[in-house]
């Protein structure tokens, strides 16, 4: 639970939600993985890995790894193909010199700087394999354009509306609220 929220935490839901939307329209069911059909496709993609952590094989409790990134600078679709479990330790992507969160298959490899070639190979076909088999879409230019020009007008529109509604209440308040009652209990006294 977020403890300060801000209009960016809005917009940014607001754009996970439309990448949610828009995964399900390709998946052409819901995927809420914390029940119903999501939940046991999220469990059995789980079980396809072992168990484990897809990318460091570690068997700790597992999270939802989106490998094309769930948010507004990647445009990543909640869908099956899409999703990975992974501990809390890979689930915090690496950033690169540009301090840009790197790809997951380059997260892939960070997190596994000391196993064999033959690992990591095996570990990037088995996600691979993963994608194809739940049929992540192969999005267009074209569409990866419209959705990002789509997920960032929502981002702008959902701030630029929190901070009109702060200016509303503050004419409100000036017009309506401030003088005519006590603020609080305590002040009415």
């Amino acid at each position: 639970m977020a403890v300060y929220n801000t209009p960016s935490d809005a917009a940014n839901t607001a754009v996970r939600a439309f990448l949610t939307a828009v995964g399900e329209f390709y998946y052409g069911s819901s995927f809420n993985t914390g029940n119903g059909k999501g939940e046991k496709v999220w469990n059995e993609i789980k079980e396809d890995f072992g168990n484990r952590c897809a990318y460091c094989d570690s068997d700790s409790k597992l999270q939802v790894e989106h490998l094309v990134m769930f948010n507004r600078t990647e445009y990543g679709l909640h869908h099956p193909g899409n999703i990975v479990p992974v501990c809390a330790a890979c689930n915090k992507r690496a950033l690169d010199e540009n301090k840009k969160p790197v790809p997951w298959d380059e997260q892939l490899r960070r997190r596994n700087a000391l196993a064999t070639d033959e690992a990591i190979m095996s570990r990037l076909d088995r996600i691979h394999t993963h994608i194809k088999k739940y049929e992540y879409p192969h999005l267009s230019y074209t569409e990866q354009k419209a959705i990002a020009v789509i997920a960032e007008s929502l981002y702008t529109n959902i701030k630029s509306e929190s901070q009109k509604a702060l200016e509303l209440y503050k004419k409100l308040d000036e017009a309506f609220v401030e003088g005519a009652e006590p603020r609080n209990a305590a002040d009415s006294r």
